[in-house]
């Protein structure tokens, strides 16, 4: 198996150099499905692999000297905190390259834009498998140029100044992290993950973690991303493609909540216990804030571009990860993960909706597309209407859908936290996110009322109804969103043996 983990980090890398010889336009979308969907069948191939009965294992491991003379290690490994994440990552890539060859969207061009994509995919792909702190950080910068320029050369709006702001926030959040790891890597002698989970903070002062944990939370919680450092995704957001919108949503926001469970919770313990307080009430505001500003959006009047609507929703919902992961318990943990699958699911379907509603109408203004009665999409696109609805409901936590698991074990953590943490803190954390599930509610419901509901007879462009290369490119997400929510145990049971593992530091 540990063949397969690096030809799933070879085969994109491979196909981003391929793009660089005179391919025509046709050959290099149909390239990037084809070497997404080869990534896609190996991430299958290592879920069907894998020794579920040992999810807390480090499998399809390799280690090898990178550079002897700092100590890196060139170290990979899969186990079930890291393996969902891959699938989605694989998942969300291949749907994006499928979309493409149908909907690519106005810039230099399609080499340029598949190469763009596939180095995106090796970046996101190795930030989940790597077990080396440089190699996390040098993963996790792999990201940060192929979605500035996705932004900047195939975005719409004010595509600049929000790609710009993207990448200045970023960066300045990663120097920050690698202070972090460079302090533990000379404090402890070694950047290995592993060896640093199993030492669970031994070796390291009170003072070294604090300070450590500090500098790598705030860089982690830029990519989160986490109030108030939020500030950059809404403009990203609403600047970027259609497909630079699902693997912004739908993966790299997880890159930072991962980094907080897999170095923060095993490496320094006491620091992230000293902090977690902290986290929990800034992800508490979150939510609340999160869910007011897309209400605000949402109002007639308002001029609210429904993809910054749902840029802020996406605040509001890793705010729940980070509430669950402050709670430092195993539940708490467990939803953080489970969230941020059902997050990339249901997200990643509502960025593809909203993109193919902009480009239905010409716009994502919510005044303009629900004039005076409503956009009517079940009236006039109603596959289309259907399946915004099914996205909105899914988003807000209804039970049965991948939405409800993750956000109640959240909520579980901070009504029971862990020990050495104020219960009457969290409880008041739980109160604000019980508040926002409730505005979420709220707001959803004005959307699809305003964008689904209306006369169909208004005047207005035609609409095409939901085509083909559409119904392939979403009918995955929708489809996993039914299964994780009627089966939460497929991710918990991978889950729980490896966050348990991660707390104790066994």
């Amino acid at each position: 198996m540990n063949v397969l983990l690096i030809a799933l980090l070879a085969l994109p890398l491979l196909g981003a150099a391929l793009t660089l010889a005179p391919l025509g336009e046709r050959a290099a979308l149909r390239l990037g499905v084809g070497v997404t969907g080869a990534v896609l069948a190996g991430t299958i191939a290592l879920a069907a692999w894998f020794d579920h009965s040992a999810p807390g294992r480090m499998q399809a491991v390799t280690d090898a000297s990178w550079i002897p003379a700092i100590g890196v290690r060139f170290h990979l490994g899969v186990d079930g905190i890291s393996l969902p994440l891959l699938v989605l990552t694989a998942l969300l890539t291949f749907l994006c390259a499928v979309y493409s060859t149908r909907k690519l969207p106005a810039g230099p061009g399609a080499r340029a834009f598949t190469g763009l994509v596939l180095l995106l995919e090796v970046g996101m792909l190795a930030t989940f498998v790597v077990l080396d702190l440089v190699l996390f950080f040098l993963a996790f910068e792999i990201v940060l140029i192929p979605m500035y320029f996705l932004i900047a050369r195939w975005g719409s709006g004010a595509k600049v100044p929000a790609a710009n702001r993207f990448i200045l926030y970023t960066l300045l959040g990663s120097a920050v992290m690698l202070l972090g790891f460079l302090l533990i890597g000379s404090q402890a002698g070694t950047f290995d993950l592993t060896q640093l989970a199993t030492a669970h903070g031994s070796g390291l002062t009170h003072a070294t973690q604090v300070t450590a944990a500090l500098a790598i939370m705030l860089g982690l919680a830029v990519k989160a991303p986490a109030f108030p450092l939020h500030s950059w995704l809404p403009d990203a957001h609403t600047a970027a493609p259609t497909v630079g919108s699902v693997l912004l949503a739908g993966v790299l926001l997880k890159m930072g909540t991962y980094g907080l469970v897999r170095v923060l919770l095993p490496v320094v313990p006491d620091g992230t216990a000293t902090l977690a307080p902290y986290l929990g009430a800034l992800a508490a505001v979150g939510i609340v804030y999160g869910s007011l500003a897309c209400l605000a959006l949402a109002r007639p009047g308002a001029k609210g571009d429904l993809k910054r609507l749902i840029a802020y929703s996406s605040v509001g919902h890793m705010g729940f990860v980070l509430l669950g992961i402050a709670s430092l318990t195993p539940s708490g943990v467990n939803g953080a993960l489970f969230a941020n699958i059902g997050h990339g699911l249901i997200t990643g379907l509502l960025f593809f909706l909203v993109g193919a509603v902009k480009d239905r109408y010409g716009t994502a203004d919510l005044d303009t597309l629900a004039g005076a009665t409503g956009a009517a999409l079940y009236g006039r696109a109603p596959r289309i209407g259907g399946l915004l609805a099914f996205a909105a409901v899914a988003s807000l936590g209804l039970p049965g859908l991948a939405g409800f698991w993750g956000e109640l074990l959240a909520m579980y953590g901070a009504f029971d936290p862990a020990a050495g943490l104020s219960r009457p803190a969290f409880l008041t954390y739980l109160v604000l996110a019980g508040l926002g599930t409730l505005l979420t509610a709220g707001y959803l419901l004005v959307v699809v009322k305003r964008v689904c509901m209306g006369d169909p007879r208004q005047t207005g462009p035609e609409l095409t109804d939901l085509q083909a290369y559409e119904a392939v490119s979403w009918t995955p997400l929708a489809a996993l969103t039914v299964v994780a929510g009627l089966w939460p145990a497929l991710l918990l049971g991978l889950s729980d043996p490896a966050v348990k593992h991660l707390l104790g530091g066994g």
